[in-house]
């Protein structure tokens, strides 16, 4: 049986080992002659998320109930997350990092809908708290997120557009 707090040092990890390769994909892309667009608003991304991280342990207590269908949900939001990475390859970062002249990914979840893994990430933000029915959690950090996405997706369609013509 998981527990709460397993289930958040699980989610840690894997987020560590995706900034880990986001920073070599970033440093090769850079170093290809790629751009940076956005840096600027990133540490707010940063700082929400280890915020929400640092709320999930604090607040939500560890012995609290494990929801087995939002796990579930998560468990599938985890398959949309890999699906995103792979289908990025080489070009998957936290950052916004455009490569000039370089084709728009248009495979795997990129068919249906423009910028998925902002979606997957909303979601997650979301469905983690309700998990352990820290509803208070999801529907502040719900809203923060969005907030903090609806920014970054205006800083990258612009950064795109040029590349989408």
């Amino acid at each position: 049986m998981i527990t709460w707090y397993l289930l958040i040092a699980l989610i840690v990890i894997q987020r560590l080992v995706e900034l880990a390769i986001a920073r070599i994909n970033t440093r090769r892309l850079l170093a290809e002659g790629a751009v940076e667009v956005g840096a600027g608003h990133y540490p707010l991304i940063v700082l929400l998320h280890a915020a929400w991280f640092v709320s999930l342990a604090v607040f939500v207590p560890g012995d609290s109930f494990i929801d087995p269908i939002l796990l579930g949900v998560f468990v599938l939001l985890q398959l949309g997350r890999v699906w995103v990475l792979t289908s990025l390859g080489r070009y998957w970062t936290t950052r916004i990092i455009t490569v000039p002249g370089a084709p728009l990914v248009r495979r795997g979840p990129f068919r249906f809908v423009r910028h998925p893994n902002y979606l997957i990430v909303e979601a997650e933000i979301i469905v983690v708290p309700m998990i352990a029915g820290a509803w208070e959690l999801a529907v502040i950090f719900g809203i923060a997120n969005a907030l903090v996405l609806a920014l970054r997706i205006r800083v990258e369609e612009r950064a795109l557009a040029v590349r989408r013509a």
